[in-house]
Formats: C-alpha cells, sequence, structure tokens
C-alpha cells in the first residue's frame, strides 16, 4: 500500500520496534496526525481472551471524562412516561412499534447507539437482524437496556463508550480527537485501560492485555507497553 509524504513524515517519529509509555504514545499519536482534518484517535487492545466462549467474553461500557469529541446521536425505544423522560434528557429519536418497518424496510440508521425501556425488548428484538450486525444492539452490559433512561442518554451524550471483542479478540475503541490536549487523551486512556482491566474475565488465562497500539486516523500506529498497563 502506498503511503503520502506526511504519512512517511510521520512514521519517522514513531521507532516501530519500540513499546511506549501511555503518556509519550499519546504525544506521538498526537504529532503524527498531520491530516487537513480533526483526526480520530483510535486505541486497538488485544486481548488474551478467547471470545468464542462466553466465559471470556469482555464487554461493558465506560463514560470517557473528556468524551469523544464527536456528536452522538441517541435512538430510544420507550414508551408511556419514559417517552417524555427520554425527550427532556436530549434523546434525538424515540418511539415505539412504528420505528421496525422504518429501520428494517426503509433502512433508516440516522443514529449511533439505541437506549431500549426493559418491557419494549420484544419491539426491539424484531430487528436484530439489522442492528445486531452493527453493534446497535441494545445490552444491559452496556447499560442501554434499562429503565433509568435520563442516565444512559446523559451519559452516551457526556463521551459513553462501548467496548467488546471482534471476532479476532480486538477491542477497537475511539479516545478522543487530535485537536484534544495530551492531557485529556492521557485521561480517556487510563479510563478505558482501567475499565477492561476490571472486565477481566476470572476464565482468563495467561497474560490478559497482549497488545495496545494507539492510532490516528490517517496516521501510523504507536505500540504501547503492556506491562505497565496492568
Amino acid at each position: 500500500m502506498k503511503r503520502g509524504k506526511k504519512y512517511a513524515e510521520a512514521a519517522k517519529l514513531i521507532d516501530r520496534a519500540s513499546f511506549y509509555d501511555a503518556e509519550e504514545a499519546v504525544s506521538l499519536v498526537k504529532k503524527s496526525a498531520v491530516a487537513k482534518f480533526d483526526e480520530t484517535i483510535e486505541a486497538h487492545i488485544r486481548l488474551g481472551v478467547d471470545g468464542r466462549h462466553a466465559d471470556q467474553q469482555v464487554r461493558g461500557a465506560v463514560v470517557l471524562p473528556h468524551g469523544t469529541g464527536k456528536t452522538v446521536k441517541v435512538l430510544v425505544f420507550a414508551k408511556g412516561d419514559k417517552v417524555a423522560e427520554a425527550e427532556a434528557a436530549g434523546a434525538d429519536h424515540i418511539g415505539g412499534d412504528e420505528l421496525v418497518p422504518k429501520i428494517q424496510n426503509e433502512g433508516w440508521l440516522d443514529f449511533d447507539v439505541v437506549v431500549a425501556t426493559p418491557d419494549m425488548m420484544g419491539v426491539v428484538g424484531r430487528l436484530g437482524r439489522v442492528l445486531g450486525p452493527k453493534g446497535l444492539m441494545p445490552n444491559p452490559k452496556a447499560g442501554t437496556v434499562t429503565m433509568d433512561v435520563t442516565k444512559a442518554v446523559k451519559d452516551i451524550k457526556a463521551g459513553k463508550i462501548e467496548y467488546r471483542l471482534d471476532k479476532t479478540n480486538i477491542i477497537h475503541v475511539p479516545l478522543g480527537k487530535a485537536s484534544f490536549s495530551e492531557e485529556q487523551l492521557a485521561d480517556n486512556f487510563h479510563t478505558l485501560i482501567g475499565a477492561i482491566n476490571k472486565a477481566k474475565p476470572s476464565a482468563a488465562k495467561g497474560q490478559y492485555l497482549k497488545s495496545v497500539t494507539l492510532v490516528s486516523t490517517m496516521g501510523p500506529g504507536v505500540k504501547l507497553n503492556t506491562a505497565k498497563l496492568v
């Protein structure tokens, strides 16, 4: 894959054979984000677990202290007084049965996170085939199936992110934008790693954090010293 001049210049800042401390890695990722737009900084965390086994699944949610820099659109499935509660909390879309054909047949997906009250999961379940593969199904572990609609919506708007293993046992999550300060990105990163360490399944054996890499949208990856993150 041919890389541009800017990428080559940015790559010179990073020693591919080195493993950096978190603060140094954040600084390097920020310096190597040289695109004309405000790049997203992401963390890619490979875990020493086998997600095919239910007792080794790692999934949850954490509120990043400085948010992700992205405006998140929230869809709430609710009825009764929970509709007004969702409105007051700042949900972008609220509905019930009438949204099923809109999502299923019309392909409407103008939202980033779905929240549902438990009594609406029968309705949401009908959308499993659409929402599931996109990682949009509400889940109690992520706090998106709840009667406390206010907290769920406000946390998401404040920078709550979900983390989960992909098929290769890697977690991919946004940490913020290149325009964030190094302190903000480092705070977000330590909060995320703390949550993932806490979520370590008791069935996990051996090294839990196999590799941790920080990267900007268009920049090279920076590898972290995992021994210092446990």
